[in-house]
């Protein structure tokens, strides 16, 4: 998977193994830089407008301009959480598109790491793309009506049996030239730390032959530095994280496009070139203990009650 919110506060599910998790939790989130509770009633109130508004526009827009729509709500759906989006394209010029990530028509699995629920609006105001998305996401406030809208691929992270299934899917649509987005990780990290690429979605790409891209993304503040005011881990509820980040001062979103890679007939190979591509030289920051865990090539926190399964 997947876009994905905090496991210990958002499912009742008994772990298994192949369900990823995170050591990021409150203590990776940073003191807040706010605006006036002013402004941030403003921003909520910007929000609220933009969701209640989309499906109108949506059905009284011809199909042949919803992307130019949706990319221009993306983008004010930034401006209202109070960010800014920074894209910086380090493609060659042979994979460049104007439109974005690809032309339209153009089939692509893009890949990312996973930071917040944010991540979702900010891929999209590069260019309209549907999502892996968990399966109740539909159910939560304003994110669940446009989940809706951009056609999600739900899946239920306790059943194992239905990951091909939605890998399926996801192949599905690409061979119909749509433009995926899923979140290998599995969950969500501070930014500052972050986990391996579980390589199942990338099985859909190796099947269709479609080129794959990588995604760098973070969140900076004001002055530049990485910040990780926007995260969405430990015991975050939705309501929590979106006040947190409307409340926010200064927030940039940074996407980074890297090379495309060719999908191959290794999923696992697939999974590690574009996390190298990702990562770059990067290291994963945490607790010694952590760190030493995660960059092992794991991609959960240690539990001894679960017992290790093969990853699909």
């Amino acid at each position: 998977m997947v876009f994905d919110a905090p496991l210990a506060a958002t499912t009742a599910h008994t772990p298994h193994a192949w369900m990823p998790s995170s050591p990021c939790g409150s203590g990776c989130i940073e003191p807040v830089d706010e605006v006036s509770g002013a402004v941030a009633l403003a921003r909520l109130a910007g929000m609220v407008g933009l969701v209640l508004s989309m499906p109108l526009a949506t059905v009284a827009t011809p199909k042949s301009r919803r992307e130019s729509l949706h990319r221009r709500y993306a983008h004010a759906a930034l401006s209202c959480l109070g960010m800014k989006l920074r894209v910086i394209d380090n493609r060659p010029e042979n994979q460049r598109s104007a439109a974005g990530f690809a032309e339209a028509g153009s089939p692509m699995l893009i890949v990312a790491g996973h930071i917040s629920w944010a991540d979702v609006v900010a891929l999209a105001a590069v260019q309209p793309v549907s999502f892996v998305a968990r399966a109740d996401m539909v159910d939560w406030p304003v994110l669940g009506k446009l989940a809706k809208l951009i056609r999600v691929i739900p899946i239920d992270r306790a059943s194992l049996r239905s990951l091909p299934g939605i890998v399926d899917q996801v192949g599905e649509r690409l061979s119909s030239g749509n433009r995926i987005v899923a979140f290998p990780e599995g969950t969500t990290w501070c930014g500052r730390a972050y986990g391996g690429m579980r390589p199942a979605m990338f099985q859909a790409a190796v099947n269709t032959t479609t080129p794959v891209q990588p995604v760098r993304l973070r969140y900076l503040d004001a002055t530049g530095t990485q910040s990780t005011v926007p995260g969405f881990v430990g015991d975050d509820s939705f309501t929590d994280s979106a006040k947190r980040v409307l409340r926010a001062k200064g927030l940039v979103v940074e996407i980074v496009l890297e090379p495309q890679q060719h999908p191959g007939l290794d999923r696992r190979a697939l999974a590690k070139r574009c996390e190298a591509a990702v990562r770059g030289t990067d290291r994963s920051r945490h607790t010694a203990a952590d760190t030493e865990w995660i960059e092992a090539g794991n991609t959960r926190v240690q539990d001894p009650s679960v017992d290790a399964v093969p990853v699909w």
